[in-house]
């Protein structure tokens, strides 16, 4: 009975084992399965918000990046040439989209750091920056790592990195956390660099710094740009002031004051000079022939005595054959120490310190010297000194023209044709046409020629871009159209050679015997005998030719081939400033174009 009984219990407790355990499981299914998909989709739903979320961060830090620079350029499109306000204004995008307090821009020159913008700058460091000027980073510091390494400095805190960071910047300013970018011409060339700065340690974020990198490229484009500018306003400036000279010795034959007067308030102009004088050299002195800005009492010294060159002065210096004095101090040579009575009277009585001195020099002869002064210690730079040489030399082409009358008026004629075509220059910057006809109007009149041609080199070929009084026939050949000339022609020689090349008689030549088509043309169709090809070079390299052409057999003096060889030089300068204005143009072009782009990025 209990062998039954526990048989019979055995299965009704499986049973009843399975059935409870069927039952469990399949809820336990049923639970999980209405569970799973719901958590599924919440999980999803958080990591998509999350994504989202992310993706607006970053969406709104690049529109803000993007904002920053559109900002920028818009400074820098509205300001060509003014650096002041293009790096305040990337100072102010630095600082507020890095969540920085303060920020510095410097130039870099000659192995010195120059501050060139501060925003925010707490007012000890500012001060500081301010009164120490230009400075030379220590070994070991900040700046020193930027100017040998040329990368990014990130600081994350600044008091932990004593050997980088710079004290002043910690004890003055406050500072923490602190980044410096280099501003890079080209590869290598470091010119300036850079920096912003917390007051809190806060590592900024890899975009932050990508943003500063990109502002300190800008910064670059910016410089670069001001610099395209201001030398073109510097050529164009000093074409101008040489032009009104050449304007006043053409309107006043014979009488050197005025020339003289207006070559010294142009140097002193364009020199940045306090006062000068120039004095002509006659029976072994000097007498002042005009002054400009001289103090009074030095103006009442020189009008009682008389220049007499001492040993070691400039006028004994010129006299053994030296082409340019240059004093940095006046007060601190050997003449002054020693108590020369001129050189006490320039300094104690005029001020002078420092002095830029050049004669007037024809051939090996001295006929004068020209100087002008500074009222404190500060050097002239190569281009002004350049440009002072340049006037002294129009002051000995006066002084001759003065003294042979005859040669007087053929010069006034060459030097008003140049006066024109500087005009023309200094008055149609990027027209190139209106230059190269009035080059070969003056050309060709000055030189009493029938007519004339402009050429630019093309490879091995030349194409004619102006003539002036060519006859149709001619000019229908010639005009536009791109010729390879003969090894035999004028225009092959002088590919050649890069010189001169003066033909008397070009039916007399072996090229025209030869019946060379370049020699014929001009022969026949122009009806030309002599001809005058002057070679238009810039640094070493042919860039094109001007050629003048008679019809009949007379050679050209050296006065004119010297006049057609200064047109030449001063086409070279107009094609030079034409391409540095059109690539300032493109620049700025470019730049807003991306800044109204960038406008439209920010605004959408």
């Amino acid at each position: 009975m209990k062998g039954r009984s526990s048989t019979r219990k055995g299965p009704a407790k499986s049973r009843s084992g399975k059935a409870a355990g069927s039952k469990h499981g399949n809820g336990a299914k049923t639970a999980r399965s209405r569970s799973s998909p719901a958590a599924g989709i919440r999980e999803q739903l958080e990591r998509r918000t999350r994504e989202l979320a992310e993706a607006k961060k970053q969406i709104s830090e690049v529109l803000e990046q993007q904002t920053a620079t559109s900002e920028v350029l818009r400074v820098i499109s509205s300001s060509p040439g003014e650096l002041e306000a293009v790096f305040q204004a990337m100072l102010e995008s630095a600082t507020r989209i890095c969540e920085a307090q303060f920020g510095a821009m410097f130039y870099y020159r000659d192995g010195a750091f120059h501050p060139a913008a501060q925003l925010n700058v707490p007012k000890p460091f500012h001060d500081l920056i301010q009164q120490r000027g230009p400075y030379s980073p220590s070994p070991g510091s900040t700046f020193e790592h930027l100017i040998r390494t040329k990368q990014v400095i990130h600081l994350p805190d600044a008091a932990a990195e004593g050997r980088f960071f710079s004290n002043n910047a910690a004890k003055l300013g406050g500072a923490r956390t602190y980044i410096a970018v280099p501003m890079l011409k080209g590869k290598n060339e470091l010119i300036g660099a850079m920096a912003i700065y917390r007051q809190e340690v806060r590592p900024f974020t890899t975009k932050q710094i990508e943003l500063v990198q990109h502002l300190a490229d800008q910064a670059v484009i910016a410089i670069e740009n001001a610099r395209l500018l201001n030398e073109l306003r510097q050529s164009l400036e000093q074409q101008t002031a040489t032009a009104d000279v050449l304007r006043v010795i053409s309107s006043s034959p014979g009488a050197l004051a005025p020339v003289f007067e207006a070559m010294l308030e142009k140097a002193m102009h364009l020199c940045e000079a306090a006062f000068g004088g120039l004095w002509t050299f006659e029976e072994d002195r000097y007498h002042a022939v005009a002054l400009r800005g001289v103090p009074q009492a030095y103006a009442a010294f020189l009008a009682e005595n008389t220049i007499v060159p001492g040993p070691g002065s400039a006028p004994c210096r010129f006299l053994r054959g030296e082409r340019l004095v240059h004093n940095l101090d006046l007060a601190a040579e050997e003449l002054y120490r020693a108590g020369d009575p001129q050189r006490r009277a320039l300094v104690d009585l005029g001020g002078a310190r420092t002095a830029l001195q050049v004669p007037l020099r024809k051939d090996d002869a001295v006929l004068g010297v020209i100087t002008i002064y500074r009222q404190e210690v500060r050097p002239f730079s190569d281009k002004q000194i350049a440009l002072l040489q340049n006037f002294a030399g129009q002051a000995v082409i006066a002084i001759e023209n003065a003294r042979l009358l005859n040669e007087l008026r053929e010069s006034l004629q060459q030097q008003t044709a140049t006066s024109e075509v500087l005009q023309v220059i200094s008055s149609s910057p990027g027209e190139l046409q209106p230059v190269f006809r009035a080059m070969l109007e003056n050309a060709t009149r000055v030189c009493d020629s029938k007519f004339g041609t402009l050429y630019l080199r093309e490879g091995d070929a030349f194409r004619a871009v102006s003539m002036h009084g060519a006859p149709a026939a001619y000019a229908a050949t010639r005009m536009g159209q791109l010729i390879k000339p003969g090894a035999a022609t004028g225009l092959g020689r002088m590919m050649q050679t890069k010189q001169v090349v003066h033909v008397a008689d070009v039916t007399a030549e072996p090229a025209y015997r030869e019946r060379d088509p370049t020699r014929v043309a001009a022969a026949e169709l122009g009806g030309v005998r002599a001809l005058l090809d002057v070679p238009m070079v810039k640094e070493g390299e042919l860039i094109g030719a001007i050629a003048i052409y008679r019809a009949e057999v007379r050679p050209f003096s050296d006065k004119e081939i010297a006049l057609v060889t200064n047109f030449a030089n001063q086409a070279i300068i107009a094609i030079e400033n034409v391409r540095l204005l059109n690539e300032l143009r493109e620049s700025l072009q470019q730049q807003t174009a991306t800044s109204e782009v960038l406008q439209v990025i920010s605004s959408s």
